[in-house]
């Protein structure tokens, strides 16, 4: 009895065994494939702001509900906020799929805030002809900060750029470089000190480099396959695009030029209607714009009252000296219209001297016009009747009927006139012309 009963315990310690020795095999983290929809393109060129937050974290949510293998971001900017910074890098960290970011085109960089983003991708890429780098922390507020704040506001910035790169396993030391040196390399030399992981000439070519890399997400490890995979390109909405081009401070200054020389022209000739609607709608677009700028309201005025000394020089005779007084009032509101250092929120002279001389040459145009109007002898109504020539219908001695423009009117004459006789009206009371004799008769 014992025999079958040895036998039947053997068996299951052999099973029992096996499985133990099945898991003693299996890692810990299995490297799971990657998800088997398509690659996912997200584009943005400028400044990162809450534009660039909104239009990455929805393209985010879109790849995570095609299932993608991969979100691509081809990143090309100067920096941004860091409020915005911060979001985007959140929702990289968060995502359960891998977040390429990919600086291109050739000639584009990743600089202030690019430089954290590119650095919290799972795999940061660039395209030959492209730099990196110059992420020192600049005053939004114009002028210097205090040395205790601008410690502070650095060493913040510091450990945030290398708690990135410790993560993603980058040069760590560079990092800290780039916020406190603003040090910045080309793409190559970048590689070379493991700051990015590949360079690549177009996405075709960084898909097939992709193939089989192996990413740690916060789920565990995952292996890509990217190469032949379709790719779908997320383009930035109608909505996001006009937020974007209403974010650009040249943008705003044009709208801010526009919605005065718009409002004026409506008060100098009212009823016009559509300059006041142009006006005010750009004015309104330029406040929302100015709002998430930080805007030196010195500068503001100094712009209005440039387009002031143009009104002035349409209607006083200065002999150009107002003209030069607003030309140089704009100018130098333009310059002082923004306030900070960051270069990429500066107006352009590109944008400075078009604007200054529309502003200029529309004003007084304008306001000409508007002025002659106003001394032009009336064509209708009964002031328009004041120098017209009429002809005697009947005796005025002195009233009678007078011929004018087709009409018959009560006329009196200062001096008695026959049937024929011409005169010339001097005055108009209520329907009865003041008329004076002429020196020409017409034949009866």
């Amino acid at each position: 009895m014992r025999g079958p009963v040895f036998q039947h315990l053997s068996h299951h310690l052999a099973a029992i065994t096996a499985v133990a020795v099945t898991l003693c095999v299996v890692p810990g983290h299995a490297e799971a494939p990657a998800s088997e929809g398509p690659v996912v393109v997200a584009t943005y060129e400028g400044v990162i702001n809450p534009v660039a937050a909104e239009y990455l974290h929805d393209a985010l949510s879109e790849a995570h509900t095609l299932g993608a293998r991969a979100l691509v971001i081809k990143l090309d900017t100067p920096g941004g906020l860091d409020t915005s910074m911060r979001l985007i890098i959140k929702d990289i960290t968060a995502a359960t799929f891998p977040v390429v970011v990919y600086v291109s085109p050739s000639g584009g960089r990743a600089a202030s805030a690019g430089v954290f983003i590119t650095l919290a991708a799972h795999v940061a890429v660039m395209t030959p002809g492209t730099n990196i780098g110059a992420a020192h922390p600049v005053a939004m507020g114009g002028g210097e900060m205090d040395k205790t704040l601008k410690e502070k506001v650095e060493n913040d910035s510091v450990a945030y750029i290398k708690s990135i790169a410790e993560q993603r396993g980058r040069n760590v030391a560079w990092a800290e470089d780039a916020v406190r040196k603003s040090v910045s390399v080309t793409e190559r030399e970048a590689l070379k000190l493991k700051i990015i992981d590949l360079v690549v000439e177009d996405v075709t070519m960084l898909l097939k480099q992709l193939d089989g890399r192996t990413v740690l997400l916060q789920t565990g490890p995952t292996v890509l396959r990217t190469a032949g995979v379709a790719v779908r390109e997320f383009p930035m909405g109608l909505r996001l695009e006009l937020l974007k081009a209403l974010s650009d401070p040249n943008i705003a200054y044009l709208l801010m030029t526009i919605g005065t020389i718009g409002i004026m022209a409506e008060l100098y000739n009212p009823g016009s209607i559509l300059p006041g609607i142009v006006g005010a709608i750009s004015l309104i677009l330029a406040f929302y714009s100015l709002q998430s700028l930080p805007v030196n309201y010195a500068g503001v005025l100094l712009v209005v009252l440039g387009i002031v000394f143009f009104i002035l020089e349409a209607t006083v005779t200065s002999y150009g000296l107002l003209a030069i007084g607003g030309v140089t009032s704009m100018i130098l509101g333009s310059l002082m219209l923004i306030k900070t250092d960051a270069e990429f929120l500066q107006l352009s002279w590109s944008m400075i001297v078009p604007v200054v001389a529309f502003a200029a040459i529309a004003t007084m145009f304008i306001v000409g016009m508007a002025v002659r109007a106003m001394h032009r002898q009336p064509m209708t109504g009964s002031e328009g009747m004041v120098g017209s020539i009429g002809v005697a219908k009947t005796v005025l001695a002195p009233q009678g009927q007078l011929a004018i423009h087709g009409e018959l009117w009560e006329a009196v004459s200062e001096r008695p006139l026959q049937p024929g006789d011409q005169a010339e009206v001097t005055r108009v009371e209520g329907l009865t012309l003041f008329v004076k004799p002429v020196l020409q008769k017409r034949e009866a």
